[in-house]
């Protein structure tokens, strides 16, 4: 029995981000945490320092292992590559170009796409050769901009295998994989991917079978009568961009209408949302005192090849897929002789009996650690949750079996896809497919995420 409860709503096999961000969010929560404690104790011990609380640590040792399977002791340049509007608000990028330019040896840099050249048949920044190439998009980008300038570079970088994440990944980054797990070839996959998936079906008309194996008739109209139950999102998306669920006051009708005019959806049963949620004590500063607000929290994990590189957590506002309208928080592993819930009650309490004034200065304190490492992204400053979300070193071993079989299972889809077997799950054009062609990625480097919405032990009641 794992002890921890819940699904994952989403994967990332493409470019997953926030790799960085919990390392900026731990530096700063242990300062916070430090305050709060010299002002109120709150008789819980907490490590904050755990390895997989700091991903980007792994992440970047994996893409110089890369590089010295590929170049050995000879000096490199490694790049960091996003969308050109991008490169001077997404703060993980630029640290990560950084981190990887102070390893001797090593250049790191980041760069637009269109800012590589070919010189004697080698792919070159500004005439160097490049050694790897991490992407921060997807293929549907990729083509977007190749088609804006011209990424002959870029092309022949992926067909040396010089990208990371592999372009291959990409047929089995749509949400319509969970119905092949979720459906009747079920059985090939890992019981803890089964288990931690929500069933899930491509939306359309048609006859299919349901969440506990009926029989639906007509799976639209069966979305309609169970509407409450139920979340529409784009087979192909981010950020909860284009999801529909009843909690947010979206009609069943017209989410309905909305989905199968855009077309490329999937309906997928709803995680209990008292599961993925918690209370936490925050400031409200127009009515000058601390309050427990419900949040719904996220769980990212960061995964590798035979490894988990770590976490990231976030909170937000409105029951999305990811929690949209929030920010992240720190989190920590238990070593007091106590369970999740009394320790986070007792935090909670804790924090909720201080003086306002104490917490305000604490928050202020917060926010100035934010800005001062640039904790920011597109939108503006991040929000940190003040309190940390809570596991256990039980609940982080368990955590390792679920990611290695999410990893494990992945390298099954793309063998079935290149076996022609997932053909009527994948939407994508076809010179999105070409590209992904172009790099296969059998199980070797990459970075991947899953987005859990799970319960440590300090779930809301409501279920």
């Amino acid at each position: 029995m794992s002890s921890f409860l819940g699904c994952h709503s989403e994967w990332n096999l493409g470019s997953p981000g926030g790799w960085d961000y919990q390392r900026m969010t731990q530096e700063i929560a242990k300062v916070v945490w430090q305050k709060i404690n010299t002002v109120r104790p709150t008789g819980v011990d907490l490590d904050f320092d755990h390895p997989m609380l700091y991903p980007v640590v792994s992440f970047a040792e994996m893409l110089l292992a890369v590089h010295r399977q590929r170049e050995g002791a000879n000096p490199g340049l490694l790049a960091v590559v996003a969308e050109e509007e991008t490169l001077a608000d997404v703060t993980e990028n630029i640290n990560l170009a950084r981190r990887l330019d102070a390893v001797d040896g090593i250049t790191g840099i980041l760069a637009a796409p269109h800012e590589f050249e070919l010189q004697d048949s080698r792919v070159c920044h500004q005439g160097r050769p490049v050694s790897l190439i991490f992407m921060d998009f997807n293929n549907d980008v990729f083509l977007k901009l190749h088609r804006k300038h011209d990424l002959t570079p870029l092309y022949q970088a992926i067909r040396e295998n010089r990208i990371l994440n592999p372009r291959g990944t990409e047929p089995i980054n749509v949400k319509s994989m969970f119905e092949v797990i979720t459906g009747p070839l079920s059985a090939r996959f890992h019981p803890e991917t089964v288990r931690r998936t929500p069933w899930t079906r491509r939306f359309y008309s048609r006859r299919i079978t349901g969440p506990r194996e009926e029989t639906i008739e007509d799976l639209v109209e069966w979305t309609r009568q169970n509407w409450p139950d139920l979340v529409l999102k784009p087979e192909r998306g981010y950020s909860g961009i284009g999801v529909k669920i009843s909690e947010a006051s979206h009609d069943a009708d017209h989410a309905i209408e909305t989905a199968l005019t855009k077309g490329g959806y999937i309906v997928q049963e709803k995680v209990a949302l008292g599961l993925w949620g918690e209370a936490m004590p925050e400031i409200d500063r127009e009515q000058g005192r601390i309050v427990l607000k419900n949040r719904q929290t996220d769980f990212r994990c960061l995964i590798g090849p035979d490894q988990v590189f770590g976490f990231l957590c976030r909170f937000g506002d409105v029951p999305t897929n990811v929690g949209s309208g929030g920010g992240v928080q720190p989190m920590a592993i238990l070593k007091s002789h106590m369970t999740v819930r009394e320790a986070v009650d007792r935090i909670n309490d804790t924090i909720l009996q201080m003086d306002y004034g104490d917490l305000l200065a604490i928050e202020d304190t917060q926010n100035a650690l934010a800005l001062k490492e640039k904790f920011t992204y597109l939108l503006g400053p991040i929000k940190i949750a003040l309190r940390p979300r809570i596991i256990t070193a039980q609940q982080l071993s368990d955590l390792k079996t679920y990611c290695r079989a999410m990893w494990d299972d992945s390298i099954k889809l793309e063998q079935m896809w290149h076996a022609g077997q997932l053909d009527d799950y994948i939407d994508i054009e076809e010179e999105e497919l070409e590209i992904a062609r172009l790099q296969p990625w059998h199980g070797g480097p990459a970075i991947f995420a899953a987005d859990g919405l799970f319960d440590f032990g300090a779930h809301l009641e409501e279920r």
